[in-house]
């Protein structure tokens, strides 16, 4: 670690608030000072990018517009209307966490952030997130794009990855908090990241604060941060049954830590060498399913978080009765009233696809005959 450390406002503060202002973003939470759709904002901005989360704000708020409106409503209705953005969980930990707010709290997001902390989901970044741009606390916020910030313009070969390199990025954070407009000031670091100074070829000549940085002193930006060492992938094989009824497809609600109460074609995970058509079968009778599986010639790779899984595509003929399950049901992969996978959307499009190439941000579908 370098000697000297941030120490008290930071010497480009006033160089980055007169930049924020002339070339911020128009972003709709930017609008506002209502602490629950700037709450909203930042646990979905987690993980995602601005531009894919920019619609589905503005939809889940036309859904549910005021906190209390999201507290009295089903976590099927809320999953489904977060359908598409991923990382579930948030979702969850928002709707628990409005509830909490209602019962405790009278309605009103608290502005104790300690007690804000205690909400299921609120982490210190959301805390400094909420706290400064709704209520005008002094708290730092620390993502990807004001970490890479700090670690260059401190030379610091840390990543936030790492516990060391994050209790150093983040008592760097909370030494330059400055007490006037933190909210502007946490806005101002996450935009000049996110546009400026990017992981990939950083536009220095147009960083309003190159002649403090480090990292732009040595001529060598991108070797800060470090990068963190990457997850193993886990390779998976799995089988999935397309069943289809009037345009709508059979779909199972799924369970475990990953895709709770999300639905998708039923499937089952392949190990070893084991049939993919005994297995499945098997499966679909436990879930109380009698049909016949015949090859759809598809495969398509998948990926979740660290698992790359590559799904082989089965067509299934419902050998009796329509199954009488609460965990099963018919879904119009269209127009779906549940929570449906981005793996369901996929095989979806696979179903109407005439040439069975279909690409995706998780990959593509491909010929296997």
């Amino acid at each position: 670690m370098p000697r000297d450390r941030a120490s008290g406002p930071a010497a480009f503060e006033p160089a980055l608030r007169r930049w924020y202002r002339h070339h911020r973003r128009p972003m709709p939470w930017r609008l506002t000072r209502d602490p629950y759709r700037i709450w909203v904002s930042e646990v979905m901005l987690q993980q995602t990018q601005v531009a894919a989360a920019t619609p589905y704000y503005q939809r889940f708020l036309t859904r549910f517009p005021t906190l209390r409106a999201l507290a009295r409503s089903r976590e099927a209705d809320v999953l489904a209307t977060w359908a598409g953005l991923g990382y579930y969980r948030r979702a969850r930990h928002l709707h628990e966490a409005a509830r909490l707010v209602v019962r405790e709290h009278g309605g009103r997001v608290p502005r104790d952030p300690d007690a804000f902390a205690r909400l299921p989901g609120v982490g210190r970044y959301t805390k400094g997130a909420v706290m400064s741009l709704a209520y005008d606390h002094a708290l730092p916020v620390l993502d990807g794009n004001v970490a890479r910030v700090l670690s260059r313009v401190h030379a610091l070969p840390v990543s936030i990855r790492e516990p060391r390199g994050a209790r150093a990025l983040w008592e760097i954070a909370e030494s330059i908090m400055p007490a006037r407009a933190p909210g502007e000031w946490n806005q101002a670091l996450m935009e000049l990241g996110a546009v400026v100074c990017t992981p990939r070829s950083p536009r220095c000549a147009e960083c309003p604060i190159r002649t403090h940085c480090r990292a732009f002193a040595e001529g060598r930006p991108e070797a800060y941060p470090v990068a963190a060492p990457r997850r193993a992938t886990a390779r998976v094989r799995r089988a999935i049954a397309l069943i289809e009824r009037n345009g709508a497809l059979l779909m199972a609600r799924r369970s475990g830590a990953l895709l709770d109460g999300l639905w998708e074609p039923p499937g089952v995970d392949l190990a070893g060498t084991s049939s993919a058509r005994r297995t499945l079968e098997a499966e679909l009778a436990r879930l109380g399913v009698a049909a016949r599986c015949t090859p759809a010639g598809a495969t398509l790779t998948h990926r979740i978080t660290h698992r790359e899984i590559e799904v082989e595509l089965w067509r299934a003929q419902l050998a009796g009765d329509s199954p009488r399950r609460a965990a099963l049901r018919f879904v119009d992969p269209h127009a779906p009233r549940v929570a449906i996978t981005a793996l369901a959307r996929r095989a979806a499009a696979y179903r109407t696809s005439a040439n069975l190439r279909v690409t995706a941000k998780s990959g593509a579908v491909k010929r296997t005959r």
